[in-house]
């Protein structure tokens, strides 16, 4: 099959609409006229000669082709968009030193290619990278000890910060594979608690008092990868977060990842900049990070679990 007809643009209208559907909004997020719109669809659609939006639905839903398309098209989008950050984005000659803080979910396949991607453009500076709880990292670029840091949302950020919103990370629950797997475990197995000194501990416990569930003390964990390994050997079951899940990929034989069984909870994980900086810098670096995590992260998870599709999403 051919691909004339294929464009840049088409994708992306193609991947606004099927987030939105709604050719109104996907106009607001192209820049688009609402006919331009319908017109790229158009235009896509016989290009790959079938249909891949049900146009009689409201809000429009993808047809059985188009959800198949998509995870395709939005790889192309996100390596092409990677790939123009790696060439254009950044211009850190005048840097002599940059310190960078990464929450320890970044911490795999991630946090080598930034790292590279950034070596690459500091020729001249002195890089360094570290990785931290969320609560550490905000309270480092605050104090000045950190330049930049990537952490989740603190509920009352620090002064003098600004911020780049990166992901939109909702929490799941995590369980083992089998008999006891999804909610029959909260049951039948322990609740295997994050450690409470941290952000994301401190913001699960509060969801659930919110909820009113009560689980007993026994289990309360500083590691992410100890916390997902003990789910995996049965010891009990967990509540985490996309990028927690797809960080523990060893181990996807053994855990199994479903829908949060309370209230909707989610986290925005960001990049944090001193307020005076005058230098484009921190929206490059955050650029780059959200492609990172797209390509990487993202969509790899929503192909794994389809049903985080409009929950798990990068931003800005």
């Amino acid at each position: 099959m051919g691909f004339k007809g294929v464009t840049l643009r088409g994708l992306e209208v193609f991947e606004a609409l099927a987030a939105t559907g709604s050719v109104a909004e996907a106009a607001a997020r192209t820049g688009l006229s609402a006919p331009a719109v319908s017109q790229q669809l158009r235009n896509l659609e016989a290009a790959l000669g079938t249909a891949l939006v049900d146009h009689a639905r409201r809000p429009m839903q993808l047809t059985p082709a188009g959800r198949h398309f998509l995870p395709r098209a939005r790889e192309v989008l996100s390596q092409l968009r990677l790939a123009q950050s790696e060439i254009t984005m950044m211009d850190l000659s005048g840097l002599t030193t940059l310190a960078l803080g990464l929450i320890d979910d970044f911490d795999s396949d991630l946090t080598p290619r930034l790292a590279t991607i950034l070596a690459e453009n500091m020729a001249r500076c002195r890089f360094r990278m570290v990785t931290a709880p969320s609560h550490e990292i905000t309270q480092a670029v605050a104090e000045r000890r950190l330049d930049l840091g990537v952490a989740a949302r603190p509920g009352t950020p620090p002064e003098g910060l600004a911020e780049r919103p990166l992901v939109r990370d909702p929490f799941i629950l995590v369980t083992p594979r089998g008999p006891q797997e999804g909610q029959a475990a909260l049951g039948r197995l322990p609740f295997l608690r994050y450690d409470r000194t941290q952000l994301i501990g401190r913001t699960i416990e509060a969801h659930l008092r919110s909820e009113g569930a009560e689980y007993p003390e026994r289990f309360e964990i500083g590691a992410h990868q100890a916390l997902m390994a003990l789910v995996a050997r049965g010891a009990g079951w967990a509540i985490t977060t996309p990028l927690g899940y797809m960080r523990a990929a060893r181990l996807h034989d053994r855990i199994a990842a479903h829908p949060l069984p309370f209230a909707p909870l989610s986290r925005t994980i960001s990049l944090f900049a001193g307020a005076d900086w005058a230098s484009p810098v921190p929206e490059d670096i955050a650029r780059t990070i959200r492609d990172l995590v797209e390509t990487q992260v993202v969509g790899p998870a929503r192909a794994q679990l389809p049903w985080l599709e409009g929950a798990l999403r990068t931003l800005g």
